[in-house]
């Protein structure tokens, strides 16, 4: 027998998850098509609650170290719980569970698509999917197959406070403004507190973005008016002059257990929307580019407008692109002392 078949005669010991990799505006996303258990729950939120009771240590061992990092990204892909839904999504990261994902939905449709586990259409397929945000619907452009850039409108986004104040240690007074776009954040202008939104200052950029959330969330109550489990702060996003011609301004997120997001965010994007109209700065219609801290663009403009609760909200579309960059097969064998992973930051 050569070495070739012995290889493909082997039979590793352990259970089998199988992933699809792609990334959207340089920012992972992992899509667990395989191995991963049926989770109960008749809607997403309920679903999110039980992989986080039933299968933490299945997230922790693909999303950190030896099989991913500190700032890796994944999704998993459920049935639907809405009627006419494609299918649901979870998204996962090395903290936890996020309850929308904007990159995410932009790479999981492109994955779905270009494998043919959805049916593509020319020149638009529409694609609709249940996150534990709400329903959100996506339309890919298709050509010979490929999915060229994907465009999906949102959630509902809202801003909940605008021109708030906190003590941030080691920095001082902070202004921020708090929105939602699929999950909260704190907006800040980076250039007001001296943060370089650039890859040479990224370990600072992570450093004060914790210390900004750590303050605004022990400083105030967060809320969703539909949901108490949408009701905490994600991430800090830093606000920044764009380095780019015809690009608006530069977004980046700081996130989870301090993760950096390689892409403008999709829900940043889209509380930023909000954040503008609510001061008059944009109407429904245009759109405006967007760009992260590697330079890669989203767009975001207001396609309606809406209401949460009491609040005035709009409804965002953001659009990117997504490519596929690799097939995996893990293994997790039961004797490995590190087969639930390990975090280091």
């Amino acid at each position: 027998m050569t070495r070739s078949h012995r290889l493909e005669s082997w039979s590793p010991r352990g259970s089998i998850v199988r992933t699809i990799d792609a990334h959207a505006g340089g920012e992972p996303l992992r899509v667990i098509i395989d191995g991963f258990p049926t989770l109960d729950g008749d809607t997403m939120l309920a679903r999110r609650r039980d992989a986080r009771a039933r299968f933490d240590a299945l997230r922790t061992a693909l999303m950190w170290e030896p099989r991913g990092h500190a700032d890796m990204y994944g999704c998993i892909l459920t049935p639907p719980v809405t009627e006419g839904a494609d299918f649901g999504v979870l998204f996962l990261h090395n903290e936890g569970y996020s309850t929308m994902c904007g990159h995410g939905i932009i790479a999981v449709v492109t994955v779905a698509l270009e494998t043919g586990w959805l049916e593509a259409t020319e020149p638009v397929t529409r694609v609709s999917i249940d996150t534990p945000a709400g329903l959100v619907v996506a339309s890919a452009h298709v050509t010979g197959g490929r999915v060229h850039d994907v465009e999906f409108r949102n959630v509902p986004a809202f801003v909940t406070e605008m021109d708030g104040e906190v003590d941030v240690p080691a920095i001082g007074r902070v202004r921020y403004d708090l929105a939602f776009g699929g999950a909260f954040y704190a907006f800040v202008d980076a250039d007001r507190i001296g943060v370089d939104c650039t890859p040479a200052n990224y370990r600072r950029i992570i450093e004060v973005g914790i210390a900004i959330k750590k303050a605004v969330a022990s400083s105030r109550t967060i809320v969703h008016p539909a949901d108490p489990d949408l009701g905490f702060l994600y991430g800090t996003i830093f606000v920044a002059p764009s380095q780019s011609a015809g690009v608006h301004s530069r977004n980046v997120c700081v996130f989870a257990e301090g993760e950096v997001d390689r892409s403008p965010t999709g829900t940043g994007v889209s509380a930023r929307v909000a954040i503008h109209h609510a001061r008059g700065e944009l109407e429904p219609g245009p759109a405006i580019t967007i760009e992260s801290i590697i330079g890669s663009r989203f767009t975001a403009r207001i396609a309606e407008l809406s209401s949460v609760g009491d609040f005035a909200a709009v409804i965002p579309e953001v659009g990117g692109q997504a490519f596929i960059t690799g097939r995996h097969e893990f293994i997790l064998d039961p004797d490995d002392p590190l087969s639930a992973g390990f975090f280091l930051r």
